[in-house]
């Protein structure tokens, strides 16, 4: 095969198949040879359920992948900023670049962006050859293993999320889901300077992870309310009300608890993707002047901070490798991650 790639056709249905290797279409284009693709929820709900909010894979399949790093393959004629077997990590998302929000430096909201691994969208990276223009990917050193720079994307998700909610030297922090997101949070939210950082989660084995990883205070939830779990959260803590709530699991009763556990005037951003509509304390919210943000994806100048933070070694990304899959067994990697195994699983490119 060329161009070996893994699609996915439905629920419990992905083939290893021959697909046309991508051409440079744009003189700014660049050809990449996937080393590495990281596993996202995003992936295993595909895998699972056959689709995301309402988006499935086209009768043709859909390649799926778009956490990756790998290698300058091929480079368009006026390309400038890589080379030829530069290592690299990639940003998958490219917007249209001329509408209003594009303009405005907030291109991830898009309307015309194309995702990787989105249906009608972009082709993913679970493939030999992903093109990409040259500006949406990240050279990283020979001191970074392109294992690690799978990382650059979830990191980004977080470098977005702390700086949507500005914390400030001092402040106290709580991340509500401690995967790989909520971890790369709280990982972030130490560097802009929070003063304590707790996370929140429900698995004993997260928990234990979290603290060993980033020497931070932990909570697990109980079995009760909202309302009586965020007491419970403040009274360890030893405060009336934290600064920011990172809420980085998308579960309806730590969306809940969060909103509780703030203090008047405090920050609360929303990374985590649940369910579409959920119940939410909106008088608690109104009570306390809570300033309550979306976040989706990254934007301007996060991809660049995330490398940054991973290339100078300043956030140690290596214990979040749980496991590396062949490219073969790429529904293997899906499995594990649906079962809750690790934290970050990988899966390696195609092999010559």
């Amino acid at each position: 095969m060329q161009n070996p790639s893994a699609v996915l056709y439905s629920p419990g249905t992905v083939k290893i198949e021959d697909r046309p290797i991508p051409t440079i279409q744009d003189p700014h284009d660049v050809l990449v040879r996937i080393a590495f693709v990281g596993v996202c929820g995003s992936d295993v709900h595909f895998w699972k359920h056959g689709g995301i909010n309402g988006k499935v894979p086209p009768p043709t399949g859909l390649i799926m992948g778009h956490e990756a790093s790998g290698t300058i393959h091929e480079i368009g004629g006026e390309v400038t900023s890589v080379k030829v077997g530069e290592r690299v990590a990639i940003e998958p998302g490219i917007p249209c670049r001329r509408c209003k929000v594009c303009k405005d430096g907030k291109y991830n909201l898009c309307k015309g962006m194309q995702f990787a691994a989105a249906p009608g969208e972009l082709p993913g990276t679970l493939a030999r050859f992903f093109r990409v223009p040259e500006d949406f990917v990240y050279r990283v050193p020979e001191s970074v293993s392109l294992e690690e720079a799978v990382f650059v994307e979830p990191m980004s998700v977080a470098v977005h999320a702390v700086k949507m909610v500005d914390i400030r030297p001092g402040e106290t922090v709580v991340v509500m889901g401690s995967g790989t997101i909520g971890l790369l949070c709280a990982a972030v939210a130490k560097q802009f300077g929070a003063h304590r950082v707790m996370l929140v989660d429900i698995l004993d084995s997260k928990l234990e992870f979290a603290r060993k990883y980033l020497g931070c205070e932990t909570f697990k939830p109980g079995m009760v309310s909202a309302e009586e779990n965020a007491e419970g959260l403040l009274k360890q803590l030893g405060v009336d009300g934290v600064d920011t709530v990172i809420e980085a699991s998308g579960a309806a009763p730590s969306i809940e608890t969060g909103i509780y556990i703030l203090r008047p005037g405090g920050k609360y951003v929303q990374t985590g993707l649940g369910r579409p509509k959920i119940e939410f304390p909106i008088v608690t919210l109104s009570e306390k002047e809570l300033l309550v943000r979306g976040c989706f994806r990254y934007g301007s100048g996060d991809y660049e901070l995330a490398t940054s933070l991973l290339t100078r070694g300043i956030i140690d990304v290596k214990p979040l490798i749980s496991s590396i899959t062949s490219f073969g067994d790429t529904s293997q990697a899906w499995d594990k991650t649906m079962r809750g195994e690790g934290i970050k699983n990988l899966i390696r490119g195609v092999q010559d």
